[in-house]
């Protein structure tokens, strides 16, 4: 197939005009000047999201999570994580079945978010599945992503088996000091869960985690449906960071495309009011957003160009987890995103 005329943007080479030939693999990129009728992107990237319309990570079947894979598409996500809340080993395990055995190409992996966390910073988090590892842990087949606290005991121990299967590990939902978390980036933790939610705070006498990313610049998620952060702050991080260090996320619950109601976060209750998702105390619970809305958003935040917009979409997720793809050349992976000039999606391409 050829895809004609389209202003393409690839992460390392930039914005320029052309036509794209692609079966499963990109076969030939050919740039020439011409009035592009589209815009073509790579892939979107969503590497922390819970749910989406009536889907849950939690309860998925494999067929749920095939279901899942095609859904997203028309948000433009062609590389999904399912993420799942702290729960038992035993409801976790059953997870990592389930998504083991669906087949959906853009499902490249799963996120664990938790149990090792904070209860100080649970969030939406069930405290009564929240726990310190002790060096039990439940099946981390095709686990690419766990969030933790460094803070917790035997956090160490914890880093050493996740370098062992390979996995990425994340700081979210916790308290630790600076010193904690330099200590951990220095050991090579350098990804940061949904950026600035359930983490310690700046303050000019301890600058916590979030001073601490602001001087030391690691991976960080970010969710720009403007709840959970502003437009403001999003500038800042931008400004700040750099765009090379964001990772657009949704935090998507099973809510995200079915409107206001009771719905359910792990086994929480949760109520969406004006799309924005809320546990009974008002603690924010993941979110509605959809992924091309966050892109959207972002862009309108920080003015950033289209080959910014590339790397938090979809390059800075894809080369922190080492997964080479996510470019437009040739014998990449044929996974892209067709735009108009306003980024409504035209079509996904897989």
């Amino acid at each position: 197939m050829i895809i004609e005329k389209a202003l393409i943007v690839d992460p390392i080479e930039g914005e320029f005009t052309g036509d794209i030939e692609f079966d499963k693999k990109i076969i030939n990129v050919k740039k020439y000047d011409c009035t592009p009728k589209l815009l073509l992107m790579p892939g979107f990237v969503d590497t922390h999201t819970h749910g989406y319309m009536g889907i849950d990570c939690m309860t998925a079947t494999d067929k749920d999570f095939n279901i899942w894979g095609n859904k997203v598409l028309s948000n433009g996500v062609t590389y999904l994580f399912p993420t799942t809340v702290s729960h038992s080993f035993e409801v976790l395990n059953n997870v990592t079945q389930n998504f083991s055995n669906a087949t959906h190409s853009s499902l490249m992996g799963l996120h664990f978010e938790g149990p090792f966390l904070n209860k100080k910073k649970a969030g939406a988090q069930n405290k009564a599945y929240i726990q310190s590892f002790n060096d039990a842990l439940p099946q981390l087949k095709n686990v690419k992503i766990l969030s933790f606290a460094p803070e917790l005991p035997n956090s160490k121990d914890l880093l050493e088996k996740l370098r062992k299967n390979n996995i990425v590990p994340s700081i979210g939902h916790s308290n630790a000091n600076y010193k904690i978390f330099k200590e951990f980036f220095d050991l090579d933790v350098k990804r940061i869960t949904h950026f600035p939610n359930a983490l310690s705070t700046l303050h000019h006498r301890e600058v916590g985690i979030v001073g601490g990313v602001f001087l030391h610049k690691p991976y960080v998620e970010i969710i720009a449906d403007f709840v959970h952060s502003s437009p403001e702050f999003l500038k800042l991080v931008y400004q700040t960071l750099g765009a090379k260090k964001i990772i657009l996320i949704t935090d998507s619950i099973s809510a995200t495309g079915l409107g206001d109601g009771i719905y359910t976060l792990g086994n929480l209750l949760v109520k969406v009011k004006d799309n924005i998702a809320r546990l009974e105390d008002g603690t924010l619970a993941g979110s509605t957003l959809k992924f091309i809305d966050g892109l959207k958003n972002f862009k309108k935040a920080t003015n950033c160009s289209l080959k910014e917009l590339s790397w938090v979409s979809s390059f800075n997720a894809l080369k922190n987890l080492k997964i080479d793809t996510g470019r437009i050349k040739i014998g990449y992976d044929a996974k892209f995103v067709l735009l108009n000039q306003d980024l409504n999606i035209i079509d996904t391409v897989v």
